[in-house]
């Protein structure tokens, strides 16, 4: 996946509304905005020596692309596919083949959706994930990293 002197890809990928954190339920997703998100999981990268790329994106069919982009060109992930969560067999079936490229997945939720509204106690996207941190902010983003880091060591 990659050489001493090559970190690990790593692509951090965020779906519908995360565009909008520290506007959008400032009481459920924190005051921190998706700039603040992209600095930290930047720094958190280079700490566990990663390459980590940021993106935000509420087109079910640009997260899906994104996923083939990751297993083609062998870039673990990590997600939070927000609301495509519930009910997007597209992009699960997509995230099953960054797994099928022998990468790690992991899930993160900036909230804990299990804890919320009963539609969002179902995620499509959990069985086929490496792990999943929730309920955790922007902290389940460095556990996961942190994750990514452990499994891709040679």
């Amino acid at each position: 996946m990659a050489t001493k002197s090559q970190p690990i890809k790593v692509m951090v990928v965020n779906g519908p509304n995360l565009g909008r954190l520290g506007v959008r339920q400032p009481d459920v997703y924190g005051s921190q905005d998706l700039e603040e998100l992209r600095r930290l999981c930047t720094r958190w990268g280079v700490e566990y020596g990663l390459d980590v790329d940021v993106r935000q994106t509420d087109d079910e069919a640009q997260m899906v692309h994104w996923m083939h982009e990751a297993a083609d060109r062998r870039i673990a992930v990590v997600m939070n596919p927000a609301a495509f969560t519930h009910y997007s067999y597209a992009l699960a079936d997509a995230a099953h083949m960054v797994l099928d490229a022998d990468l790690p997945l992991m899930e993160v939720h900036i909230s804990n959706p299990a804890a919320r509204d009963e539609f969002r106690k179902r995620s499509v996207i959990s069985p086929v994930a490496t792990g999943t941190i929730t309920g955790l902010g922007y902290l389940g983003y460095k556990l996961a990293l942190e994750a990514v880091a452990e499994l891709t060591k040679s």
